[in-house]
């Protein structure tokens, strides 16, 4: 079910943006996700309340971290996430509405360092 711009559709539903983030959190690290950052956009930004960002150890970890991510999101929440870059496994984006996910291949992370531009000093680990 694609919203009409295009974006995340969710149904509506009691849980908060935090028990979403406990989940992705759980989720990620089911699946051996490594240094995983959660970042509070709260009153920074209107994309998002969390943003998530995390790496696999392959192309093909990363693509199923996110497929299983995507898959949990849609079973438990309703959340049928717009996902980028899944094919190539490199960069994965999961918008999940209130929470947005980045899972990358570790080399790819350090050349875009997301984490520079959207925290300030001391990283929140998940």
């Amino acid at each position: 079910m694609a919203a009409p711009d295009g974006g995340t559709t969710r149904i509506p539903d009691s849980r908060t943006s935090e028990e979403l983030l406990g989940r992705v959190l759980s989720s990620l690290d089911d699946d051996k996700a490594e240094d995983v950052v959660s970042i509070d956009l709260r009153g920074k930004s209107e994309i998002a309340d969390y943003m998530v960002i995390c790496s696999g150890r392959s192309s093909r970890q990363v693509t199923s971290i996110s497929e299983k991510l995507t898959d949990r999101l849609k079973h438990e929440f309703s959340i049928i996430s717009r996902v980028e870059g899944q094919e190539q496994g490199d960069w994965v984006l999961i918008d999940a509405g209130d929470v947005i996910i980045h899972v990358f291949r570790p080399e790819v992370r350090e050349f875009y360092q997301l984490e520079k531009m959207w925290m300030g000093p001391g990283p929140a680990r998940g």
